[in-house]
């Protein structure tokens, strides 16, 4: 039998990893001890970040141990730093935390409809692994696809090649417009982007008519050129299909809607 697959985004849309808060600090200390001078570390890593996503290198770019590695041999210390270990560490909780309360009820409710579930990340899985195991996500969820395992990246529609080889993906969720959207709608499923922080007049709106509203398409539009730091015109593959403000909304709905008819 095909697989119904709802496929969804991790970080931002399900979860909170210990990047930000505590291995990038841990990482710029690390390094700082070695140094005769205090230098920004952690602009130095996004900088090498940014420099392969700009490249189109969108899997080396979220390669963290080969970032961390290249920033300490430019500035020619003799350390080591193992990010996926720092990970391993960080990965617990209230380090890490779920995005809403009842995340893990919703998504069992979406598989009790029968549904299978995907993780759709750009993170590597060794990063995220560790991180969902402790949050009780690894088993809801019957694929975990990342780049280091498929060797493609969201955007870039091969990322959801052995989804689409076993069933039919009807959704895909997640909080990005450059990566989740965008992705959806290039392979005509449904995009569903999750803003938590949705004015409350839009939040009174259905929400299969939120990105109808102007105030939203501009909300959209704005998200877009932060995400990417971009002057260039918004596109209409960037407008998701359905708006929602929580997971939990999925489930109010009954099931996943198809795409709206143009």
């Amino acid at each position: 039998m095909m697989k119904r697959w709802i496929t969804f985004d991790l970080d931002g849309t399900l979860m909170q990893n210990p990047f930000v808060e505590w291995i990038f600090p841990e990482i710029v200390c690390t390094i700082n001890q070695q140094l005769n001078q205090v230098i920004d570390i952690q602009e130095l890593i996004l900088e090498e970040h940014e420099i392969r996503m700009k490249e189109n290198r969108i899997v080396d770019a979220y390669d963290w141990d080969d970032i961390v590695s290249k920033v300490i041999e430019k500035l020619n210390i003799p350390i080591k730093v193992d990010v996926t270990q720092l990970v391993k560490k960080h990965a617990v909780i209230p380090k890490i935390y779920l995005l809403e309360n009842n995340i893990l009820t919703s998504l069992n409710e979406l598989k009790k409809t029968g549904y299978s579930l995907a993780a759709v990340t750009n993170g590597y899985s060794f990063y995220q692994v560790p991180v969902m195991k402790e949050l009780g996500l690894d088993i809801l969820f019957d694929k975990v696809i990342t780049p280091d395992l498929c060797g493609y990246a969201k955007p870039d529609e091969r990322i959801l090649n052995q989804l689409l080889d076993d069933g039919e993906i009807f959704a895909h969720i997640g909080d990005r417009i450059d990566h989740d959207i965008i992705l959806a709608n290039k392979l005509g499923i449904t995009s569903v982007l999750i803003h938590r922080n949705l004015p409350s007049n839009l939040i009174e709106i259905p929400f299969d008519k939120r990105n109808e509203d102007d105030q939203l398409l501009k909300l959209c539009e704005v998200k877009w050129r932060a995400e990417n730091r971009s002057t260039a015109p918004f596109v209409n593959e960037g407008i998701p299909n359905y708006v929602i403000s929580s997971i939990e909304e999925l489930i109010i709905w009954g099931q996943v809607p198809c795409p709206k008819a143009d």
